[in-house]
């Protein structure tokens, strides 16, 4: 029997790959309609067959009748997306802003405050809450050039970070910059080396990030000062600064030179610590051994930076000098000389107070992680100083010195003289953070009021001296914050210079001569007062900084606080 051309006999049987075990054999039942897994839609989406009627140009029912399969919208099945995906006619930029079902606080992003609140108040705002930006520097149609602006906030966040800004600080500083140029949905993010920036146009889209190492620190405050009048500039609607003009003119901050030369940086460290030795008791003979110790321990230091050693070494060979001569004036038993406030002079200009006040106030902002990696910097210096004093003491006993851990520095006795000095040590202090010249006569007057109210307290008062110095450090920190937002630049150039003299330098002499003599405990009791003495300081500068933004007219939340902390959880 020959069967029918085009029958079962004459088809070739599939391969096992070229159907599925689960689909039904030709010719069983009928055919199946196309599963939903195989042609997924829109939850959204109208079902089959349903036509929706019609849209006026107000958006209302037309009145025709209801619209064809070739004019209508179709069906569930032709529709394949996600419900998060945007419809064809969204734009981003011309959509109003997401608002929450509990609405959003208004934030009145004007001149009357500083641009470090405004962005210091929309940092610590949920993203979800925070208002669509409102661009102060215009672009073209096409919108901002998201790689430059990120590119330029992360290397003006670089110089911010290098010069000792605190982390709060340099975060306000990019998300202003971000924001000033439209972009919306930015988070800086700032560890000790690193800074990071991540922008993300909406929910579909993919987040944009870059990020930058910090390699190289240097001191320079009126590299800092330029820095954040270029941010003021960017984020006021008087001038317009484009992306060209913001990189030309971060160009030029980059290479200015240094206001002052090598010679008088080290002039100034000179007279730093011959200041340093009248407040604690020595006279005219004193300053000129303490400034000379200092300056030669300065250039030693300069040496080694030329030879490329690193910093570690760099104090141990510049805290030597100070200490080789007071051992010196001992051995030679000048009765009128006072070798203890010769080598005091000496680590007061070495002291790192910059790094531990930035270190401390990271931490009580939040930044733990910078925090942390600023206050091991501040204990590794703090070491080397240590390291190069006590290899001098030792190095004088062995010589027969009778360093006395018992000598009590006169200090009381000469309230106009240390008046004079702590300004004389404010103002050199000012000289070798390479402040501008402007802010010279404000940071010696805040060092003067400091040295008054601590004086005043502990000398006069009989009080604590780690109290005094807390309060004095807290005035220093509001006249700092006040005097930063008069000139709308950074708080740290009216702030660093003005701790000079509270400073713990004798604190830190006496521990280290205790040690040196094996009395281990009275040592350790003089270095624990030391440490107990930097921490009043920068606890109390930054609660100096805090109490003035109280008074200050800070834009935030109508019927809430004007600046959100974060909450903690404490301990549990």
């Amino acid at each position: 029997m020959v069967a029918e051309p085009g029958g079962p006999e004459d088809q070739k049987p599939q391969s096992d790959e070229a159907r599925s075990a689960f689909s039904q054999p030709a010719g069983v039942g009928r055919s199946a309609s196309p599963s939903e897994e195989d042609h997924p839609t829109s939850e959204f989406a109208l079902p089959a067959g349903l036509t929706p009627e019609p849209q006026g140009p107000g958006g209302a029912s037309g009145t025709g009748s209801a619209s064809g399969p070739g004019t209508g919208s179709g069906s569930g099945s032709d529709t394949i997306g996600s419900a998060f995906a945007p419809p064809r006619t969204y734009s981003a930029r011309d959509s109003p802003a997401f608002t929450p079902a509990h609405g959003i606080p208004m934030i009145r992003l004007t001149k009357e405050a500083p641009w470090q609140d405004r962005m210091r108040t929309m940092l610590r705002m949920p993203v979800a809450e925070r208002p669509a930006p409102e661009p102060v520097q215009k672009h073209d149609d096409a919108g901002p050039a998201v790689p430059r602006v990120l590119d330029l906030t992360l290397r003006i966040g670089e110089l911010l970070l290098a010069g000792g800004e605190g982390a709060e600080d340099v975060e306000a500083a990019m998300f202003a910059v971000t924001r000033s140029y439209g972009l919306d949905r930015c988070e800086p993010t700032v560890t000790f080396t690193l800074l990071s920036i991540s922008h993300q146009p909406s929910l579909v889209d993919d987040p944009v990030t870059a990020s930058r190492t910090v390699r190289r620190r240097g001191t320079d405050y009126t590299r800092l000062a330029a820095v954040f009048r270029l941010i003021d500039d960017i984020t006021t609607e008087e001038g317009e600064v484009s992306l060209e003009e913001a990189y030309r003119r971060l160009a030029e901050i980059r290479r200015n030179r240094h206001p002052y030369p090598g010679w008088v940086l080290t002039l100034a460290a000179g007279g730093l610590a011959g200041a340093a030795s009248v407040l604690v008791g020595g006279g005219f003979v004193v300053f000129l051994i303490a400034a000379l110790g200092a300056m030669l321990g300065d250039r030693l230091a300069w040496l080694c930076a030329g030879r490329g050693l690193p910093e570690f070494y760099q104090f141990v060979v510049a805290a030597m000098p100070p200490a080789a001569l007071g051992v010196a004036l001992t051995l030679t038993h000048w009765s009128d000389v006072r070798p203890s406030a010769v080598i005091t002079g000496g680590l007061f200009a070495l002291l790192p107070g910059r790094a531990l006040v930035a270190g401390v106030q990271d931490g009580l902002t939040g930044y733990y992680i910078t925090a942390a990696a600023r206050l091991l910097e501040v204990m590794y210096f703090f070491i080397g100083i240590v390291a190069g004093v006590l290899l001098v003491l030792y190095g004088g006993l062995q010589l027969g010195a009778e360093l006395n851990p018992e000598e009590r520095l006169i200090s009381h006795d000469r309230p106009w003289l240390q008046i004079l000095a702590s300004m004389l040590l404010s103002l050199a202090f000012a000289i070798l953070l390479q402040q501008d010249r402007s802010t010279v006569l404000a940071v010696t007057l805040n060092g003067g009021v400091a040295w008054v109210i601590f004086g005043a307290m502990a000398r006069t008062g009989h009080l604590s001296p780690v109290a005094a110095t807390a309060v004095a450090a807290g005035l220093v920190g509001l006249f700092g914050q006040l005097f930063s937002r008069y000139r709308y630049t950074s708080s740290l150039p009216f702030i660093t210079a003005a701790i000079g003299p509270l400073l713990p330098g004798s604190a830190t002499y006496f521990g280290l001569l205790g040690i040196a003599q094996n009395e281990l405990d009275r040592g350790l009791a003089s270095l624990s007062t030391a440490v107990a003495t930097a921490g009043a300081i920068a606890i109390g500068v930054n609660l100096g900084s805090e109490i003035s933004r109280l008074f200050m007219r800070v834009p935030g939340a109508i019927g809430g606080a004007n600046r959100r902390a974060a909450k903690r959880t404490r301990g549990f």
